[in-house]
């Protein structure tokens, strides 16, 4: 008897903080409210099987309880029974699939006016791209990835040269404008989501995925990543933000084309590009500055503001001054020699001879210790 009252009592305990639970969902930042709707389904859905189940549990266990001189029936069979399971369980799975089915039918098709942006991922950063004046994408080609074109952009195809490229982690959309994203990744299995927009896709690297949504309140909305990609995963975030038309055009056009981005940096002495103006760029193309800061703020790796120079300890305890012979083993093996404090997520990236001398004319140019 006091199973089937513990039964009963947890199904009014668990209604009852459903009801008065303070952690509802956040207000919506886009047009989704499928989401929600959909959401609130499957919880109707599973509630009243949760409910009905525990109850009837409870109902069985006081009915059928053991008494003197009573014996179970054996009835290996019922037919009527089973009828009666199958088809409720059947109507329960149809009122959960149906209404995710049509609700992803209308997340992958968007509006024919949505504003088309790429989502670039990769190891452990995100990357933007938004079409030219021509309003289009340009061809991309997974071939043509690589320091210099992390994009994988063609440079044949006109429409290519006026994308607008965005390195770093902060994306910028328009106030109820719908945006079309458009997914790819160029290492490893990545997820982009911006949690009170209710919006999330997989990036699987060899596809193309999309969805679409409209923000609708003005804000800054952090961006995760919702897919294990590595070990550092948790370092792979960004910021969505929301704003007015104006503002939105206006950050717009302080990012670079493609044109733009592939042209020689500008001259310094002797009229050519320095090696640490090409170590900027390369360190902005390959992603560095998502681990490594360049202000001395902390990060998933160290700092590289006063790095040349430095003594740093290991993760073995032993010590090592960070010249360029140092430098150039953490960069072509990075797990090598871990700095104490941090984790061996750096991956492990091809570098000819000239890139590494590039990347260390920078780090060096940010400020070295005095010896």
């Amino acid at each position: 008897m006091w199973m089937a009252v513990a039964l009963v009592a947890i199904v009014v305990a668990v209604v009852w903080f459903h009801a008065a639970s303070p952690w509802w969902i956040t207000p919506l930042a886009s047009n989704w409210s499928h989401m929600d709707h959909t959401l609130a389904i499957t919880l109707l859905v599973t509630g009243v099987f949760f409910v009905g189940l525990h109850l009837l549990l409870a109902w069985m266990l006081v009915r059928y309880r053991h008494r003197p001189g009573r014996r179970a029936h054996y009835q290996p069979e019922n037919h009527r029974l089973e009828r009666w399971l199958i088809g409720g369980t059947a109507l329960g799975i149809v009122a959960l699939l149906a209404p995710g089915l049509y609700v992803y039918a209308e997340y992958v098709r968007p509006p024919r006016d949505a504003l088309v942006v790429e989502v670039l991922g990769q190891q452990w950063q995100w990357r933007y791209r938004f079409p030219g004046q021509g309003g289009e994408l340009g061809r991309s080609d997974a071939r043509l990835v690589d320091g210099r074109n992390p994009f994988g952009l063609d440079e044949r195809d006109a429409a290519a040269l006026d994308d607008v490229l965005v390195e770093g982690n902060e994306l910028h959309l328009p106030l109820n404008r719908p945006v079309k994203l458009l997914m790819r990744s160029i290492d490893a299995l990545h997820d982009f989501y911006v949690p009170p927009l209710r919006a999330r896709m997989n990036m699987v690297p060899g596809m193309v995925t999309s969805f679409w949504f409209t923000p609708t309140q003005p804000g800054r909305f952090e961006v995760l990543c919702a897919q294990l990609c590595g070990l550092g995963h948790a370092a792979m975030r960004g910021y969505l933000v929301v704003e007015d038309e104006a503002a939105f055009q206006a950050w717009l056009k302080g990012k670079p084309s493609f044109a733009a981005a592939r042209a020689p940096a500008t001259p310094g002495p002797g009229g050519a590009d320095t090696p640490v103006q090409r170590g900027q760029q390369l360190a902005l193309s390959m992603g560095c500055a998502a681990c490594h800061s360049v202000d001395g703020s902390p990060g998933a790796g160290p700092s590289w503001k006063g790095l040349y120079g430095r003594s740093e300890t290991l993760s073995d305890g032993s010590h090592v001054i960070a010249d360029a012979a140092y430098l150039e083993r953490s960069m072509r093996d990075p797990q090598a020699q871990v700095v104490q404090g941090y984790a061996p997520i750096m991956p492990k990236t091809p570098l000819s001879d000239e890139q590494v001398a590039q990347l260390l004319a920078y780090i060096q140019s940010i400020g070295a210790q005095p010896r």
